[in-house]
């Protein structure tokens, strides 16, 4: 799934049903260059709601690329990736002729004719043998060739906390929890001191529930699904890291008491609740902070980052991150233009000292985030030497951070299980809902029949 905009759970196989040819670009005109060799180019902008100076910082980054490419003309477009909306663009023709998705949905995407065949477009970037060749596979078909490009929020799971909660209830907000007991321990504490607010709190509904489930049973050592060599997926949804996982949520709701009183958050809401002082302590992208500044008036002072607790022998951080495709029938023209986007917005400014400082000093200018931790979509080198770049305009909170970009480049990164993404999430949530919700809920029964369900899914793959 996503970080920074956060994937309702639908399966796409709905999605994929829907007739193809529909799927083209074309809702907003995007057919191709106009006689006079113009091209208007509608591109994803700003979750809905963000914040006037987040807008700002846009717009006069639009104006840059203009002025460097006057033949084209961009569209800024609202955007938040939420499955059943996606769906019903993408059959439609109303998407932007940029847009983006989780690396977990480019492959069923390519396979099923939906995004343009951008290969011959990505290799005229001067970089584009640079990017990593893991990351840049996410957005790879099976004819090997590139449809989505790796763009942004390369993120590793962390752990999100509220520096102020903590010291509100004795604790050093220096010093993190490093353990799942100490979470656990912690989140009691916030909440007995400070009553209405969540402890701890998991998202639980439109896919994230299965999402940070699937973190919760990584962080344990466990999996979700086995894929074996010959390609047969298994549905492991029963594993004794995802019951240790429940078990841990359901003493932390019944008997701590620690959890608060709304159990239907989602990666938005969670946002907000944790923005705005309701929630103390929850896991998502390390990159969730320029979100919440964006759009959720989040006070850095409060903010801190710590890694996920690991334990067990197998024990992984969940991986994901975000790739910029363009839908499948567009014009050569349009595609021509929507790589020009591409490497100035996103990726052009990772690899390039001038641009990288250009782009930092916009989004400084006003007053948005600059530094927020990532993982590297090239390499350990190439990210250090940006950082040097634009450390002068670094203005994160970094040093309430540290438990998280200390140990960054060492983390035992895992990916998202690879089949049925989505649906399986979609699965899972009713069963974290029930935890929640249930004091009596019957945690294995529930991973069995959710395990059946999966099951049936891959089957039929």
């Amino acid at each position: 799934m996503k970080s920074t905009y956060r994937a309702a759970a639908f399966g796409l196989a709905g999605a994929m049903a829907l007739s193809l040819t529909a799927c083209s670009s074309g809702g907003n005109a995007s057919t191709g260059a106009s006689s006079d060799g113009k091209v208007t180019l509608s591109v994803v902008s700003l979750l809905p709601g963000s914040e006037q100076a987040a807008i700002d910082a846009f717009n006069a980054q639009v104006k840059q690329f203009e002025a460097a490419n006057p033949n084209i003309t961009i569209k800024p477009v609202e955007y938040e990736w939420q499955a059943p909306t996606f769906a019903a663009q993408l059959a439609g023709g109303t998407l932007p002729d940029v847009f983006e998705i989780p690396f977990t949905d480019a492959k069923t995407l390519i396979a099923n004719g939906q995004l343009a065949n951008m290969d011959k477009q990505f290799h005229t970037l001067p970089y584009a043998g640079k990017f990593n060749p893991a990351i840049l596979d996410s957005g790879k078909g099976s004819d090997g060739k590139v449809y989505a490009i790796p763009a942004k929020n390369v993120y590793g799971v962390g752990l999100h906390y509220n520096r102020k909660l903590f010291e509100s209830a004795g604790l050093d907000p220096d010093k993190p929890p490093t353990t799942w007991d100490q979470v656990a321990q912690d989140a009691k504490k916030i909440a007995d001191a400070n009553p209405g607010v969540a402890g701890y709190m998991q998202m639980s509904q439109n896919g994230t529930g299965g999402w940070q489930l699937t973190v919760q049973t990584y962080a344990r050592g466990g999996r979700i699904q086995e894929v074996s060599k010959d390609g047969k997926a298994t549905s492991t949804l029963d594993d004794p890291a995802t019951v240790e996982a429940l078990q841990w949520l359901q003493k932390m709701r019944w008997n701590d008491n620690s959890l608060g009183s709304n159990y239907l958050l989602d990666w938005g809401t969670m946002n907000q609740a944790f923005a705005s002082g309701k929630v103390a302590m929850y896991t998502s992208g390390s990159d969730v902070y320029t979100s919440m500044i964006q759009s959720n008036g989040l006070d850095p002072a409060i903010y801190g980052l710590a890694a996920l607790p690991l334990e067990g022998s197998d024990a992984g951080v969940l991986t994901g991150g975000t790739l910029a495709a363009v839908p499948a029938g567009v014009s050569t023209a349009v595609k021509n233009a929507a790589i020009k986007w591409i490497d100035f917005f996103y990726t052009g400014k990772l690899v390039d000292k001038d641009r990288a400082v250009a782009d930092a000093q916009t989004l400084v200018k006003d007053k948005q985030p600059v530094g927020t931790p990532v993982l590297p979509m090239f390499d350990k080198a190439q990210y250090e030497q940006n950082q040097e770049w634009i450390k002068q305009y670094i203005n994160v909170p970094l040093d309430h951070m540290k438990s998280y970009t200390d140990t960054m480049f060492e983390l035992p990164l895992v990916g998202e299980p690879s089949r049925h993404t989505q649906e399986i999430y979609a699965l899972m949530d009713p069963v974290v809902q029930a935890v929640l919700t249930n004091k009596n809920a019957d945690i294995e029964k529930l991973l069995k029949d959710a395990n059946t369900q999966a099951q049936n899914l891959l089957d039929q793959d």
